[in-house]
């Protein structure tokens, strides 16, 4: 699939706002929760705009259907997350979000940047499994959770240090 990278645009708006509502349903899903969102799943997008660390925006645009994809560069001193990245749901698998992930990359190059960091849900295989084939392959933070609901956590089981962990 040929798609254009380029920097977030004000017009780009709804259309991103759209996507982080795709981001928040799937992964309300993924975890299993009920809908907080009060019906709109894109109000985090409004929040995000105004994050003081976001170096940059770009999305993908196809020349048939417009913008399909998101992503950005929060910086944390020398080092850089992508968050987020979203590709529209009918676009997956078709090498968007790889196309996005390059980019970003090569814009923390040109910010100098000394690393750069994705944080995907412990559960969205997908996304891992994107990230580690775009060379996301250190292992730098493990982020753990004590379930106060009393649910049982779903899920697969990992082992890491010789400990078993759900996620």
């Amino acid at each position: 699939m040929s798609v254009s990278i380029r920097a977030y645009r004000p017009t780009d708006h709804l259309v991103c706002r759209a996507l982080w509502a795709e981001l928040t349903e799937a992964r309300r899903i993924l975890y299993d929760e009920p809908d907080r969102s009060n019906g709109d799943g894109g109000a985090g997008f409004e929040e995000y705009l105004t994050r003081l660390n976001l170096s940059g925006m770009w999305v993908a645009e196809h020349s048939e259907d417009g913008v399909i994809g998101l992503v950005g560069l929060i910086l944390n001193g020398r080092a850089g997350e992508v968050y987020p990245v979203v590709v529209s749901q009918r676009h997956r698998g078709r090498g968007v979000g790889r196309a996005l992930l390059a980019h970003v990359m090569e814009q923390a190059r040109k910010r100098s940047l000394r690393e750069l960091h994705a944080v995907p849900d412990s559960r969205n295989l997908a996304a891992i499994r994107a990230l580690h084939a775009a060379g996301y392959q250190t292992l730098s933070a493990v982020r753990l959770t004590l379930d106060l609901t009393g649910k049982a956590p779903k899920g697969d089981e990992l082992q890491l240090h010789g400990l078993q962990f759900r996620y």
